[in-house]
């Protein structure tokens, strides 16, 4: 029997924060007592949670960990493992693996391998190409939480441009499409100026105006017509602009509403004008752009425009990112660092506790409708994250649990910083310290 009791610790849940106290047996809370500790604790781990803050576990619903094929950049090992160290109890992970994830035994081959070594609960996202609609609409919502389409070519280029099969897509599949939006034909016309303008040592500082706000905005309005004209689910991922903010409502309940929106956290962030400091280290498709279009995002966040915080986490080596500009691969390692810098935007006045906990945790669970997770609720499971909000540190090479070894934020001191995190009921970090014996489960799915 494993029995936990966390006491006299502040919960940030369901929009409030609260001193209480919380009891965990096996893997599952099953009390909550308010303004005091218990007094019978025989037979339990005591943490002591004075002065500290607990949250729900974080559930990111977007990262690339690289396995199989790309296992030299990370695998699901290796990032399941930072991902807890940052406070992440479970993980959505997209099909652009080498082999591309484009059929149900690929599919079922990803759970496989997270089952033996994930530390973190994983889900996997059903790849969608120009000829495996057959293939797609295999998927079982039950056990997968979604289809994923690429509507632009990024790193793994699994482009999807046959008008046919987007229609059939989006006309025949019955689970929540989530997509990459950016307008290919926009992109290439765009990179062919810049060569025209400066040869092949295109500057990193060209990397907006290629990836530009008209790319992500025709792509992302023609799949919220799509997704109108046949009465989809779409959940549009890394919003980097003010004006596809337009496509989306905050006048709904989350579970009202049919197309959603993710923000990540690099495009909390960063901006262009960080291009001359980080370089190719903060090369994201879509790309990070203006100040005007970092703080819409957030804006948006907070009046529940966008739905979702995730990280995006998509590490390559350093030596791939250092090369230049066309050659340079986009994405960067994220996980172990998303929850503090939310929290660093917390000491900011960006967004409460609270804001960080709804989009991190409830509506992730909700919005992929999530069994049994997501809130720190009785009879729910126990992924759980305590936090120092005061406890300075500053990220460097050796307290990086990235395979690649690097990090944007390499410099950066955080105020925050997690203390332990639960998976299943299971002290998986504790102070530094990574428990290796423990591993998460398969997500499961409320019917869709």
């Amino acid at each position: 029997m494993n029995n936990t009791i966390i006491q006299n610790i502040t919960l940030v849940n369901d929009g409030e924060s609260y001193l209480g106290s919380i009891k965990i047996k096996n893997d599952t809370i099953v009390e909550i007592i308010r303004s005091r500790a218990f007094s019978n604790t025989d037979d339990c781990l005591i943490i002591d949670g004075t002065g500290l803050h607990l949250f729900p576990g974080l559930i990111d619903d977007q990262v690339h960990f690289r396995e199989p094929g790309l296992t030299h950049k990370g695998n699901i090992h290796s990032e399941s493992r930072a991902a807890v160290a940052g406070g992440i109890t479970s993980f959505m992970e997209m099909p652009n693996t080498n082999p591309q994830c484009l059929d149900q035994d690929l599919l079922e081959q990803k759970y496989q391998i997270a089952a033996k070594n994930s530390f973190a609960n994983y889900s996997f996202f059903m790849g969608a190409s120009n000829d495996n609609i057959e293939e797609v609409l295999k998927t079982n919502p039950e056990n997968v939480c979604g289809v994923k389409i690429f509507m632009g070519s990024s790193t793994g280029n699994m482009l999807v441009d046959d008008e046919e099969v987007l229609n059939g897509i989006f006309e025949k599949c019955k689970m929540l499409i989530a997509v990459h939006c950016e307008d290919e034909a926009t992109v290439r016309e765009n990179i062919q100026k810049a060569k025209d303008q400066y040869g092949e040592d295109i500057p990193i500082s060209q990397h907006p105006n290629i990836r530009s706000h008209e790319a992500c905005y025709r792509s992302s309005s023609k799949a919220v017509a799509l997704a109108k004209k046949h009465d989809a689910r779409l959940h549009i991922l890394h919003i980097s602009t003010l004006q596809e903010l337009e496509l989306f409502s905050n006048n709904l309940p989350l579970e009202d509403k049919k197309i959603t929106a993710e923000a990540c956290i690099h495009h909390l962030w960063f901006t262009d004008d960080d291009y001359p400091s980080k370089g190719t280290s903060i090369k994201w498709n879509p790309a990070v752009k203006t100040k005007e279009d970092r703080e819409a995002i957030r804006k948006a966040i907070n009046n529940n425009t966008i739905d979702v915080i995730a990280t995006d986490h998509a590490p390559h080596t350093k030596e791939e990112k250092n090369n230049k500009y066309l050659t340079a691969p986009s994405g960067g390692p994220l996980v172990q660092h998303a929850l503090v810098a939310l929290l660093e935007m917390y000491h900011q006045g960006i967004f409460s506790l609270e804001k960080i906990v709804e989009k991190t945790s409830h509506s992730p669970s909700r919005l992929f409708k999530i069994k049994d997770r997501g809130y720190i609720a009785v009879n729910n499971k126990a992924d759980l994250v305590i936090v120092d909000l005061n406890d300075p540190w500053t990220v460097n090479k050796d307290n990086l649990l990235y395979h690649c070894g690097w990090s944007p934020f390499e410099g950066k001191t955080f105020q925050s910083k997690v203390k332990y995190t639960f998976v299943n009921g299971n002290l998986v970090y504790n102070n530094g310290t990574i428990n290796e014996n423990i591993r998460g489960e398969r997500l499961l799915f409320h019917k869709r």
